[in-house]
């Protein structure tokens, strides 16, 4: 069954079908074939079950904030902040960067609208200052998967819903990570400006630095308001990312003026052609997870692969690579539906943290989201840079190794990721 289940959706795939069709076409023929005695209702309950839960509003809410900022003037501001205090030092551009998508990403959760955003003003920048073309975007689609461990995280809340973990405790656990990869980027920027000789940019006088504050203020105001706002209890992570819309609204269109109101309707419907989407990938994959369930087949796939009674570190190592691979070939929400389900036992058996899990879960997603040959962020890049594809992974194995160093850190050290989360809840 679970091969015959793997092979239609293999087939399917390359047939050109989008995800959601071989998820389901392979849930209905296991469905048919061995479960002929249930009725057919119980696939399509599932697949409204998969999309009931309320933590999930908080996807469309924190993709329409992303939209709304994405087009207005927040990215530039949050750049400019960045290049002031950081752009003297040697690399420091390169850092600005590493920093930028950072921030960025504390602002909309979305990996793409940071490539958008902060590459669009920072690429031709780093051309100028002598920075090779390919270490430019190398750096850009690998520093936006900061996007994804910086809370908000759309990723950290799809298995915060579909595993029952504390999605607050998922985003701040996900800080520690995030701000190792930072230190890492900006060692290897410094050293490749070293070795390159790129030329240091002229430091900035401190009254420039407090005007580029002053006007960075109301972007800052988005990472305060979820994160100060979750974990001081005014709000839950839903209610976060409603608020996220409203003030998104506020800045970009009444303080700014950066978008009008016409820009707002097309805004608004390419949110909901995303959200569709993501919608029934999740509802397929809901009812894809209940029939591997129900036939018992991730205890077989473990048991296939000799990792039942595996312990933590086996556990922890088998989670990496099968979310890495998995993620270079296929959609990371669809990675996330199909294998959590398959590694619960096994995380359940270890007595593993599921948060600690979640973590590392969402890094390998954010690693796959820049990684060959199907990274979501590698053709982002290719459209809006207008460059080939090779142009664009060129520079991407030095931040690979520095992102698979990152994990295992975390493997080795889990409280780099886990010591903010036990302060605040435990």
């Amino acid at each position: 069954m679970t091969w015959m289940m793997i092979t239609v959706m293999i087939l399917l795939l390359i047939a050109g079908f989008p995800m959601m069709m071989p998820l389901l076409a392979a849930t209905l023929l296991a469905f048919f074939i061995f479960m002929q005695d249930l009725n057919i209702q119980l696939v399509a309950q599932q697949m409204i079950g998969g999309v009931k839960p309320a933590a999930l509003i908080a996807i469309p809410m924190f993709i329409l904030a992303a939209d709304i900022i994405t087009r207005g003037h927040s990215a530039d501001r949050l750049v400019d902040l960045v290049m002031r205090f950081v752009g003297h030092i040697r690399g420091g551009m390169a850092v600005s960067v590493t920093a930028a998508c950072a921030l960025f990403g504390a602002v909309c959760g979305s990996t793409q609208a940071t490539v958008v955003a902060v590459g669009g003003a920072m690429r031709p920048r780093m051309l100028k200052a002598g920075y090779n073309d390919s270490f430019a975007m190398g750096l850009i689609i690998n520093a936006a998967d900061l996007a994804y461990l910086i809370p908000p995280s759309i990723g950290m809340i799809i298995y915060g819903v579909i595993s029952g973990t504390s999605i607050s405790e998922l985003f701040i656990a996900g800080l520690g990570p995030g701000l190792l990869i930072i230190v890492l980027f900006s060692v290897y920027c410094i050293y490749y400006a070293k070795k390159h000789n790129i030329p240091v940019e002229p430091r900035a006088t401190w009254k420039e630095r407090f005007v580029a504050l002053r006007r960075a203020l109301w972007p800052l105001g988005f990472p305060a308001i979820i994160v100060g706002g979750i974990y001081g209890g005014v709000f839950s992570p839903t209610e976060a990312a409603a608020i996220c819309v409203l003030y998104a609204l506020i800045l970009e269109g009444l303080v700014f003026r950066s978008i009008k109101f016409r820009d707002v309707i097309d805004i608004a419907l390419s949110t909901g052609a995303i959200t569709s989407v993501v919608f029934i990938l999740i509802a397929a994959g809901a009812a894809f997870s209940w029939v591997l369930s129900f036939a018992q087949i991730p205890q077989q796939i473990i048991a296939s692969i000799g990792l039942e009674g595996a312990g933590p570190i086996m556990t922890l190592v088998a989670i990496n690579i099968a979310f890495f691979v998995g993620c270079m070939f296929v959609d990371s929400i669809v990675v996330i539906l199909i294998l959590v389900p398959i590694f619960a036992p096994l995380v359940k058996a270890a007595g593993l943290d599921p948060v600690l899990v979640g973590v590392l879960i969402t890094l390998q997603v954010a690693i796959g989201a820049a990684t060959p040959p199907f990274g979501c962020n590698i053709f982002t890049a290719v459209a809006v840079f207008r460059r080939p594809f090779m142009d664009v992974i060129r520079g991407v194995p030095p931040f690979l190794v520095i992102l698979l160093v990152a994990t295992v850190l975390l493997v080795m050290f889990p409280q780099i990721s886990l010591l903010l989360r036990d302060i605040a809840f435990r």
